[in-house]
């Protein structure tokens, strides 16, 4: 892992500790089956065209402070009503600015999917997920081994979770492929290939295409990183994603629903590659 990666995961690993002094497993779980099943992300990423998944982000190690977002719920109002299938939710409050509670008012004001994004590394994040409202959650495989990205795998479809399994190379595609096969291949593979390198945190803009062909035909794929507008989503689309995720560009937007508007239209002016499973 990388140093980013690290620090990351250990301070991930200390908000568990702590949340877990707080609200026990088992209460926390409760909490989680008292809720309604959440909407399908994968479904939502399953529509034709290109779904945008647009993110609701205030900073990031790599740019800083992005946007002050003081109403995250109204922003992804905002997203929903431009068009996003789906609506990323950033709750690292040390590097990202986010909160669980951003995720739980943005869950019970939209009806679109959400999905949690931080550094999930160990059970008891996946069912605080699912009791904040979430369809889903980020998995990103080289914070993992693999004995633990097969637990967490389980343990989300368990909770009624879809995971956005976060890759950057073949390598991390074939993981994340056999880690769900171990599971069952319940729910859907989806796989995320993250343009941004988490050693330096620059974006490369060809890493989607070199990842594409790992990706598994039965599985969703989702560029994730360095989507800055509707030419980037009818390249990506041409590459055969089934999604795009997109930060900084709908978040900075002086009109956000426009912004995501333009992404979804560019998105839904493509069909799915030849051969393409949806």
């Amino acid at each position: 892992m990388t140093s980013f990666l690290d620090s990351a995961c250990a301070s991930a690993r200390e908000r568990v500790r702590s949340a877990a002094g707080r609200i026990g497993l088992d209460e926390l779980r409760d909490r989680a089956g008292a809720t309604s099943p959440p909407p399908s992300f994968a479904g939502a990423l399953a529509a034709p065209g290109v779904t945008v998944i647009a993110e609701v982000k205030r900073a990031s190690p790599s740019r800083g402070a992005i946007a002050a977002i003081p109403d995250p719920a109204a922003l992804a109002r905002s997203y929903a009503d431009g068009g996003a299938g789906a609506v990323s939710v950033l709750t690292e409050p040390r590097w990202f600015q986010g909160s669980l509670g951003d995720l739980e008012a943005i869950a019970a004001s939209v009806g679109v999917p959400t999905l949690r994004k931080d550094f999930v590394v160990d059970d008891y994040q996946l069912w605080e997920s699912r009791a904040a409202g979430a369809s889903a959650v980020l998995l990103i495989v080289a914070a993992l081994d693999d004995a633990t990205l097969q637990r967490l795998l389980a343990t989300a479809a368990h909770a009624e979770l879809d995971a956005l399994v976060e890759v950057h190379d073949a390598g991390e595609a074939a993981r994340a492929a056999a880690a769900h096969t171990a599971c069952g291949g319940s729910p859907r593979l989806v796989i995320g290939v993250n343009a941004r390198d988490l050693a330096t945190l620059a974006v490369d803009p060809d890493r989607f295409a070199a990842v594409r062909d790992a990706v598994p035909s039965h599985a969703l794929a989702v560029a994730e990183s360095g989507v800055r507008g509707p030419d980037d989503v009818r390249r990506l689309a041409g590459l055969g994603a089934d999604a795009v995720l997109v930060g900084e560009h709908v978040a900075r937007a002086p009109d956000p629903a426009a912004a995501v508007r333009a992404l979804a239209l560019a998105g839904s002016a493509t069909d799915a590659p030849t051969g393409a499973t949806r």
